[in-house]
């Protein structure tokens, strides 16, 4: 597949000058580099693919590489003349973004040619069986088919000159980084923490949009929140925290009590917190638009049910962390999710706001004295319906799903790094536990790799 994007070949053209080092030239760390870790901050933002951040950046395995993978088929297997219009999903009805071109090639597109990067996009659909239509057995050329966002799916960012471009530049970035379940944020928050869907066997299945009817091949018949065997796969809202006009406890999702990784950690003594933007409001029952209930996967459990000692020690609110950060006495793992508007979420939300926010949380960061053996990692959930090129290996049902960036940032990390090594999101779950000496949850992180390999 050629491109003829200027901005592409000029990438190409300058990746030799950057002095960017790839996982091939450089040996992996030995495991002790991992006990020179104390704190990892995990930052965990939203629907991203790697290509459409970091399609650009030289010495990865980017839009350069795309091949097939680049030309996109209609639901009858054709390749599109021109790709589907892109989508304003947020309008009512759904409406043409008339900021684009209306004939786009079948082609990876520059949004940033046509909309800023200070502004939003339409948000493309990023669900449990729509996800695995568009990967389309690997052959990565049905995102556009299957998008309520049309062409959109199939475009990318220049995000040079960006915070996480210079932080990426400057230490690691792994380009092989696979969300560990398909869908949305609510299964891949769940499989954040406990590397499971969460249960809710006896959702109402009258109820419209809450279990999903497939046919006798497994085929979508009619998407809802809840697979027919029980399993929570897109977005839905736990019984402890919900939006006030979600009265109806039938409607929430039940009391999780399966093991997740704040068990692990407790069980060995080790402090952590997770940080979520807005958290307070949400707790008190004050509506903001900008909370996500569902980015809360650790407050579907029974064992941090509100009032309980661990909620009050563990979920903690982004002022928190900002206190925390200033009095130097962060827990040694930190998750944290900023409020919906310092995201980077497509649709609600755009780039910029949240790059600048992610620079000044490291900016904090790196001010303290745990960041003397800190690892920090920035990374997305999922892809958010945007497409990617890379094929992502097969596990089981549940994934993994498509490409994500991963920014590792700290003093142990390799500087000047792109590491090609495999990963899934439970890579860091895997690590952790293997810094901290805690049992792996499942078979999923027992045979993950950890992130040795991006340290020095």
């Amino acid at each position: 597949m050629q491109f003829r994007h200027g901005v592409l070949a000029a990438a190409l053209v300058g990746a030799s000058g950057l002095g960017l080092h790839s996982a091939a030239a450089q040996t992996p760390a030995p495991a002790a580099a991992l006990s020179r870790i104390g704190h990892i901050v995990v930052i965990f933002e939203e629907n991203r693919s790697f290509d459409n951040m970091f399609g650009l950046f030289p010495g990865a395995n980017g839009l350069a590489a795309a091949g097939d993978a680049a030309v996109q088929i209609d639901r009858d297997g054709k390749p599109y003349q021109y790709l589907p219009p892109p989508m304003l999903t947020y309008s009512s009805p759904p409406k043409i973004d008339d900021r684009f071109p209306t004939q786009l090639p079948n082609a990876p597109f520059p949004i940033d040619r046509y909309v800023p990067r200070n502004i939003a996009t339409g948000d493309p659909v990023h669900r449990f069986y729509q996800e695995q239509e568009q990967i389309n057995g690997g052959k990565m050329n049905k995102f556009a088919a299957v998008s309520n966002a049309g062409g959109l799916v199939m475009g990318y960012y220049d995000f040079a000159g960006t915070v996480q471009w210079r932080l990426a530049s400057e230490y690691t970035l792994a380009d092989n980084v696979f969300h560990t379940a398909f869908g949305g944020s609510m299964l891949n928050h769940s499989f954040f923490v406990c590397l499971c869907a969460f249960r809710w066997p006896e959702a109402p299945k009258d109820a419209a949009g809450i279990v999903a009817r497939l046919d006798a091949n497994g085929a979508m018949l009619t998407d809802g929140q809840v697979s027919p065997d029980g399993d929570v796969i897109n977005t839905a809202r736990s019984v402890f925290l919900h939006a006030p006009a979600d009265a109806k406890p039938d409607l929430l999702v039940p009391p999780q009590t399966m093991p997740h990784i704040g068990d692990r950690l407790d069980a060995r003594g080790i402090s952590w917190a997770w940080y979520s933007g807005g958290y307070d409001d949400a707790m008190a029952g004050r509506t903001n638009e900008k909370f996500e209930y569902h980015h809360q996967p650790l407050a579907f459990f029974a064992d941090l049910a509100p009032g309980t000692p661990a909620q009050r020690a563990h979920l903690k609110d982004a002022v928190d962390l900002y206190d925390d950060i200033a009095a130097d006495r962060l827990p040694h793992i930190v998750f944290y999710k900023p409020i919906a508007k310092l995201n980077l979420h497509p649709g609600y939300t755009d780039l910029e706001s949240g790059d600048a926010h992610i620079g000044d949380i490291v900016a904090r960061l790196q001010k303290t004295s745990a960041y003397n053996d800190m690892l920090i990692i920035v990374t997305y959930d999922e892809n958010g319906g945007l497409w990617d090129h890379v094929a992502p290996p097969k596990r089981d049902r549940w994934g993994p799903g498509t490409r994500v960036p991963l920014i590792a940032i700290g003093p142990t990390v390799k500087r000047g790094y792109v590491d090609h090594t495999q990963y899934e999101l439970s890579s860091v779950l895997k690590t952790i536990e293997d810094r901290f000496g805690l049992a792996p949850l499942n078979d999923i992180d027992a045979k993950a790799s950890n992130l040795t390999a991006l340290l020095q």
